[in-house]
């Protein structure tokens, strides 16, 4: 049925006018009904759309935590890496400064950054292995015990005839003391090799520890008695 015009008031009977009117009635009935239905189908999908970008925050917010989480951890194990190898290297890492540098993008990004921690961590904690001991090390550690027997009995040797001289209580404890210092040295000539081992990266191990150790005592044994018999045929 067409729309009413106003035209058809002035030709229309009253009963037309009024089944028009109802008609009219009906179908402004079915527009609302129309509207209110997209209405809410379009709140509908408005409150669908905001859950979705507030459920889209909070996954975002909880990345955001994650990698702040990894970047502390990240940054904690640089640092922790940074202080070993400064720790490694002594003054010679100065040169890159006395603190952990920025930190640079590198050119390969296809790894993650535990996993370039993990290789700094290997090249940090590998020790280069211990070169063998040369015949030349060997004598010189030999020198070392030999020159630690000789200062052990010049030492014993000093000490008794400083408490000779002095008399008292010095005289009763200097052969005491003259002996530790008899038996210290050929000890001092071990940490002087492990000193000199370190230096040149050769490994000390316990034969060349047994080497000077015994150099030095047998030295000093050999000296102190020589001195001891000598005294008697010098009086």
């Amino acid at each position: 049925m067409s729309e009413l015009q106003p035209s058809d008031f002035e030709r229309a009977d009253y009963r037309t006018v009024l089944h028009r009117l109802t008609s009219l009635d009906q179908r402004a009935a079915t527009l609302r009904e129309e509207a209110a239905a997209w209405h809410d189908e379009r709140a509908a999908a408005a409150d669908a759309a905001v859950r979705d970008a507030e459920e889209q925050v909070r996954e975002a917010q909880h990345h955001v935590r994650l990698a702040q989480r990894e970047l502390e951890h990240v940054d904690a194990r640089a640092a922790g890496l940074w202080s070993e190898f400064v720790h490694r290297i002594g003054p010679a890492a100065e040169r890159f400064g006395r603190t952990l540098p920025p930190a640079s993008i590198p050119r390969q990004r296809d790894r993650e950054a535990r996993d370039y921690l993990d290789e700094v961590e290997t090249r940090v904690k590998y020790t280069p292995p211990a070169r063998p001991l040369t015949a030349g090390t060997q004598v010189l550690f030999g020198v070392f015990g030999f020159a630690g027997g000789i200062l052990g009995v010049l030492g014993n040797l000093l000490l008794r005839r400083t408490g000779e001289a002095a008399g008292g209580d010095w005289q009763e404890a200097a052969p005491v003391v003259a002996l530790l210092v008899l038996l210290f040295c050929p000890v001092l000539a071990v940490v002087t090799a492990k000193l000199v081992a370190d230096r040149r990266g050769v490994g000390l191990d316990t034969a060349a520890v047994a080497t000077v150790l015994t150099t030095g005592l047998v030295t000093a044994g050999l000296l102190f008695t020589a001195v001891q018999f000598a005294q008697p045929s010098a009086g």
